[in-house]
């Protein structure tokens, strides 16, 4: 017959076993836990994508030796065909009518045309009533052509009316622009200052004129070819 002792020494016996079963039970879940974690941890490492020291093996393909020849033929090319369209542009202008433009690198030259036109308006376009056959003589010295005939016949009837009225006009050249120079010929524009007295009236008037010079050289001098108003 069980004492009361002994079962509660039972009762002990067996919450003792319960509880190592409880802890051998958590143990083990614990452990396939781990593992699963592990496991986890290795798949991710796998999975993840390669370092940037992985892609050398590319990076050796795209600067391999044969587009690199590649490119530097393409450069090659590319300064020679700029070489070669510098040397065109320059050729170019050289024979461009600005290049052979004297007027405006010729600095003695564009002078003296300068002076000589100057002079030679200073000189057909002043007269004195009592001596118009000076004037005409320096104009035949100095005009040809177009502009020798045009003047003649102006100055055709200075030659009736001056003495009658007994004018005496002076004219001087206050600008004169070189406009091209190629050559013996030359382009200008001049501005010139005029003023005209009346002897018989003693009355001065002023007048200011533009006109458009075409030039030539001939031997030493230079001649005026065409004339016309601005």
């Amino acid at each position: 017959m069980s004492t009361k002792v002994d079962e509660d020494r039972d009762l002990e016996h067996d919450d003792l076993d319960d509880a190592e079963d409880l802890d051998g039970t958590e143990d083990a879940e614990d452990a396939e836990d781990f593992e699963d974690e592990a496991d986890l941890e290795e798949g991710d490492v796998e999975d993840d994508p390669p370092d940037d020291g992985d892609d050398t093996p590319a990076r050796g393909r795209f600067f391999s030796p044969r587009r690199i020849s590649v490119a530097l033929g393409v450069v090659a090319a590319l300064l020679v065909g700029t070489g070669a369209w510098a040397l065109i542009a320059a050729a170019n202008l050289r024979d461009s009518p600005a290049a052979r433009n004297s007027a405006l690198v010729d600095t003695g030259a564009t002078a003296e045309v300068s002076a000589s036109v100057s002079n030679a308006l200073n000189q057909i376009f002043s007269y004195s009533y009592d001596k118009t056959d000076v004037t005409d003589k320096a104009a035949k010295e100095v005009l040809r052509g177009d502009a020798l005939t045009t003047y003649d016949k102006l100055f055709a009837e200075v030659r009736d009316k001056a003495p009658e009225q007994k004018l005496v006009l002076t004219t001087r050249v206050v600008y004169s622009a070189v406009q091209s120079l190629e050559g013996d010929r030359a382009q200008l524009f001049v501005f010139l200052d005029q003023s005209a007295t009346r002897v018989d009236t003693n009355t001065t008037s002023a007048a200011a004129a533009q006109l458009s010079i075409t030039a030539k050289k001939e031997g030493e001098r230079w001649v005026i070819t065409d004339m016309s108003p601005r």
